[in-house]
């Protein structure tokens, strides 16, 4: 797990952030050309997700669901514990920040999801939104979201 003090200068945020109850969620995306095979209409991303808990109570993340759309409109619903094997705790200023990635049929599509986190001193369950964003390639003329 890699921890760090919230990053508060804006010129190194990501591109797309969503605040829910005091936990930021921000994300940048990287189009993978030496993964991708545009020919068998194979496109692969990689995603850095930073999650800053920007309130006064200690969190837990527990689980994550992704709703992975292509450019044909094609939806993959994705439940799982945790992200990348953790379940982090961020007591209040901490970041946790992982990277992962999703293959797609399409040259574009676009994400978006919740993480579904507790207070860790009541046990109260609440979800974080993750900002959709889009999954562009060099392929697909424009941009999705």
């Amino acid at each position: 797990m890699q921890r760090s003090p919230a990053d508060t200068d804006p010129a190194r945020q990501p591109g797309y952030t969503e605040v829910t109850r005091g936990v930021r969620v921000s994300v940048r995306t990287f189009f993978l050309a030496d993964q991708s095979a545009p020919e068998r209409s194979h496109y692969v991303w990689a995603y850095r997700v930073t999650i800053t808990n920007e309130g006064r109570q200690t969190v837990q993340l527990l689980k994550r669901t992704w709703l992975i759309t292509d450019a044909q409109g094609r939806t993959q619903q994705v439940h799982g514990d945790g992200v990348v094997g953790e379940r982090p705790v961020l007591d209040p200023g901490e970041s946790f920040e992982y990277t992962s990635g999703t293959p797609l049929a399409t040259p574009s599509g676009f994400m978006r999801g919740a993480y579904h986190m507790v207070l860790t001193d009541t046990g109260e369950g609440f979800d974080v939104a993750i900002p959709t964003f889009s999954l562009d390639s060099p392929h697909q003329p424009g941009r999705l979201h």
